[in-house]
């Protein structure tokens, strides 16, 4: 039953926003999620269970990976930009991003997340629930981009 991400490729993206720690284990067992992958620079949260060890541990009881990749993480200083959509902000937050995403570390992120996809699905984790506010919506097209030149 799990969902597959953008070119069929074995990894999604999930928002926390809205959700508690058992709303979000809702979420990942409904799809079958094997790994969750937190793309957040900075794994803390306010939100009770959000936060790098308590999520990894309320993960792992569920028995649901977890890992923290943080070269696949936006700098706070790019992270208005996203909620501007089509406005210039928005465009060049964006286009920051992808920059960063060309970095031998965030490559070399890009290739652990398509690893971990090899074993099942992938759920890329970031706070917005809006993927198009968010710059996991671009980590994925990049894994999309990365698989498909692999093939």
């Amino acid at each position: 039953m799990g969902d597959l991400g953008p070119m069929g490729i074995n990894v999604i993206g999930i928002g926390y926003e809205g959700l508690d720690i058992q709303g979000l284990l809702a979420r990942l067992r409904l799809r079958e999620v094997l790994t969750v992958v937190d793309v957040r620079l900075n794994p803390i949260s306010r939100k009770r269970g959000m936060s790098k060890n308590a999520l990894r541990e309320t993960l792992a009881t569920a028995g649901i990976g977890y890992e923290h990749i943080p070269a696949l993480g936006n700098p706070r200083d790019n992270r208005d930009g996203f909620a501007d959509g089509d406005a210039q902000s928005g465009r060049d937050a964006r286009m920051r991003f992808e920059e960063i995403l060309e970095s031998t570390p965030a490559q070399a992120g890009l290739d652990r997340v398509l690893h971990l996809a090899g074993d099942g699905l992938v759920a890329l984790l970031c706070f917005e629930a809006d993927q198009s506010t968010c710059h996991r919506e671009i980590v994925l097209a990049a894994a999309s981009t990365r698989e498909l030149a692999k093939a």
